[in-house]
């Protein structure tokens, strides 16, 4: 009697589960090894709909705790889903280089909500952190904003449906005090925080450095001397 995992068609038990991710302890991508996995006689008893395994970080002998749900229980084993909640999270940081204090607060707030795993929370403050930004740019840079949103969700290979509730996290906007967000599940929620990013990245510090360098060059050409000096 023992625990298994559902990986598509087969079975693999979960002693033998391959998992890695980024260590909340080191943050080192590292391959997870299972060493304490809940018995099969008291999931059969209470028949939790989750249970929870702890895994061992192979890069720095940390404790790991994921969450998994109970697909089904069979006569003699547990199969639990090849999808797992990450119950501990390494905090995610992302700096603007001093660019728009309110928009790098609001995405700060965004960020601690994610690694606590509150993801209402998370997406809620993103649509804030948006809403920011599109004041900051106004109308017309909302319009550039959404077209490199989209550009970029091409070329991470997001799919439509992914995409049309990713758009109505950061576009839509709030009517009559109600709120239309989206909940969103944990993989979900990650592409987000990489959107989010990417977002950022396009319309302060990649703009900000393209700006500086073409003034720097521009300088240069006026005081061809300075070169020199």
């Amino acid at each position: 009697m023992s625990v298994f995992v559902r990986l598509g068609g087969r079975l693999e038990h979960i002693l033998n589960l391959e998992i890695a991710l980024d260590c909340p302890h080191c943050d080192v991508h590292s391959h997870l090894s299972a060493v304490a996995v809940p018995r099969y006689e008291y999931l059969a008893r209470f028949k939790p709909e989750r249970t929870g395994i702890v895994f061992r970080c192979d890069s720095c002998n940390e404790a790991v705790f994921l969450r998994f749900q109970v697909l089904q229980y069979a006569a003699d084993h547990a199969e639990l889903d090849s999808l797992y909640e990450q119950v501990e999270r390494s905090g995610e940081t992302f700096e603007l280089n001093g660019n728009s204090k309110e928009v790098q607060s609001l995405f700060n707030e965004a960020l601690t909500c994610y690694s606590l795993g509150c993801l209402d929370a998370f997406v809620s403050m993103c649509r804030r952190t948006a809403q920011a930004i599109f004041d900051d740019r106004g109308e017309s840079g909302k319009l550039t904003v959404f077209d490199e949103f989209n550009d970029a969700a091409k070329l991470a290979g997001i799919d439509d449906e992914t995409l049309s509730i990713l758009r109505k996290v950061v576009f839509d906007s709030d009517l009559d005090g109600r709120s239309n967000i989206p909940r969103l599940n944990t993989e979900t929620a990650g592409v987000l925080l990489e959107m989010m990013k990417d977002l950022l990245y396009q319309t302060y510090i990649r703009r900000g450095r393209l700006r500086k360098a073409l003034q720097e060059r521009t300088h240069r050409l006026d005081n061809p001397d300075s070169e020199s000096a």
